[in-house]
């Protein structure tokens, strides 16, 4: 005996809704297999539930061609601010700076180590630090370290601030419709469920393959297990014979 399996992609789901709700307008009232409460419920969710799926879908594929970009962007910020660091470095090391001098930038005078910009939250806070430093190093009476010099760094910097400001709305736009989208897949198995019940319960009464055929034409899905066959399909001929009985 063949089993019911509700949808579970949101593909799925469309469409079962639109094939019940197309079944459904095309035949009298008296035919109906669903109740006309149902039939008013499909009639206003489903564009609902198309349109929200279609904004969450947009949204992350949005966000993952600009995934490219920022990587490019953030990478291009911390090899500046890296080369930065090392001129300060060879300055020092060549007698140009004092040791202090690293210490405009929150790193330890005696110590030559870049500073690790490996993460996101690394590379805002040391890349601001190092950016203050510097302008604050020059109020101070400090000759500007150049090749790269600072001002050029702050735009590299700068466009990366700008475009994870932007990415992070980008997703939170995305986990805002992930998160509506959930509970409309819910409402949406909650209506399917509901509708196939009342299907199956309308076509009840038929033989198993007369009832099997109508409900799949109202939408139902049904798979049959490994060790069943499947039956022949019924003939128009029988439908007609059917019809002619309810008719």
């Amino acid at each position: 005996m063949p089993y019911r399996r509700l949808p579970n992609t949101d593909a799925a789901r469309m469409r079962a809704m639109k094939k019940a709700l197309k079944t459904s307008r095309e035949l009298p009232p008296n035919r109906m297999a669903i109740s006309p409460r149902s039939l008013v419920a499909l009639q206003r969710f489903v564009p609902l539930f198309e349109q929200e799926i279609l904004l969450q879908r947009q949204a992350f594929i949005f966000q993952q061609n600009r995934s490219g970009d920022y990587s490019e962007i953030s990478r291009k910020a911390r090899l500046y601010l890296t080369h930065f660091m090392r001129v300060m470095n060879m300055a020092i090391q060549r007698g140009e700076l004092p040791p202090e001098t690293r210490e405009y930038y929150g790193l330890k005078k005696n110590d030559s180590s870049l500073p690790s910009l490996r993460t996101e939250n690394e590379l805002i806070t040391r890349g601001q630090r190092i950016i203050e430093g510097e302008e604050q190093r020059i109020r101070d009476g400090g000759c500007p370290i150049t090749n790269p010099t600072i001002a050029v760094v702050k735009v590299r910097f700068r466009s990366f601030l700008e475009f994870n400001s932007h990415n992070k709305s980008v997703a939170k736009r995305v986990r805002d419709y992930s998160f509506k989208a959930k509970g409309f897949r819910e409402e949406a198995d909650e209506l399917i469920l509901q509708i196939w019940n009342e299907i199956e319960g309308y076509f009840a009464h038929l033989p198993r393959e007369i009832r099997l055929k109508e409900c799949e034409n109202h939408g139902v899905v049904y798979f049959y297990r490994k060790s069943e066959k499947i039956k022949q399909a019924i003939s128009g001929d029988q439908l007609s014979v059917y019809y002619k009985k309810v008719g």
